[in-house]
Parts: structure tokens; sequence; C-alpha cells
């Protein structure tokens, strides 16, 4: 008798998890206009993260560009757009050389990043749901940097940042 009990318990916890949001994610916040609540992402989108951060620092535009969709669109903090990967990669260079001509130090210090993806969307309008997204902040000798990067199937298809200077 225990075991049927048991079993009609069990059973009774999975339909009950099969109509509603997944029992294993958690979700927190919201999405203004959506039903969509945010959930975190998985350490898989920070590794790919942590891969495009490492090739930037180290200005290996080679693997970066292969974590960049030539279909993306890139934001720069100045306010500039990015098309694609090669105009992205010639953006970053020019602002390495324009610092290093200025003497100032090229580089940050990579504060936090995690991963965060929302839940699904019946709207087909609502691309957020195609990957993850990393936040992140940076921070170097003149500014503060906040960014996000969507990734799907490990390539960057969207970034923002946003700088603010460090009074000093």
């Amino acid at each position: 008798m225990k075991k049927i009990i048991l079993l009609f318990s069990l059973f009774g916890l999975i339909v009950s998890c099969a109509d509603t949001k997944p029992c294993d994610e958690p979700t927190n916040g919201f999405i203004t206009g959506t039903n969509q609540t945010v959930m975190l992402g998985s350490e898989a989108t920070v590794e790919v993260f942590k891969t495009i951060d490492k090739a930037w620092l180290e200005r290996d535009y080679y693997t970066l560009k292969a974590h960049l969709s030539d279909e993306g669109i890139y934001r720069h903090a100045d306010g500039s757009i990015s098309n694609n990967g090669d105009e992205f990669i010639a953006s970053i260079e020019k602002d390495y050389q324009d610092t290093i001509d200025k003497g100032e130090k090229w580089g940050w210090t990579t504060n936090f990043a995690f991963a965060a993806k929302p839940s699904a969307s019946d709207d087909p309008a609502n691309t957020n749901t195609n990957g993850e997204w990393i936040c992140a902040r940076f921070t170097s000798e003149t500014a503060v940097y906040d960014e996000w990067y969507q990734i799907v199937d490990g390539k960057l298809v969207d970034w923002t940042s946003s700088k603010r200077e460090i009074k000093k």
C-alpha cells in the first residue's frame, strides 16, 4: 500500500510540473511587455564569454572572430555600431591603437559575469529567447563598463556596452 501511495505521489508531482514552468529552473524578475520571466543561464555560456574576453584582451582576433556572428550587431559605448565581425574587430583594434597613442594603459579587469536567459515566449518577435545572455562588468584605469552579450550556439550575436568614466 505504501508503494502505491508513493507511486501516485510521484505521478502527481510529475503531472503538476508538466503544465507549469520547469520545476528545476526557478525564475526571478520580469521583462516588460511580455509574460516572460528571467532565470540563470548555463556555465557553458559563461565559458564562451571567458573565451571571448580572453581573446579580446590578448588581441587574438583569430579566436575572437571564431566566436562572432557575421549577422551580429555590436553597440559600442561611444554610440557607434558594428554590423559584423570584421567591423567589430576593426573597431576594437582602433580603440587599442588610440589608447596606446594617448599613452594610456590598455586592458581591463573583469569584475563579474553571469549568464541569464528569459523564459519561452509565444511571440516570435521576442528574439531574446535565442541562446543566453551574459551580463558582465569591467574596470580599466579610467572607466567602468557594463556589457550584455547574447550568445547563441557559441557565437556572439548581440553586444551592448555602456561606459562611465572614473573620476580622479
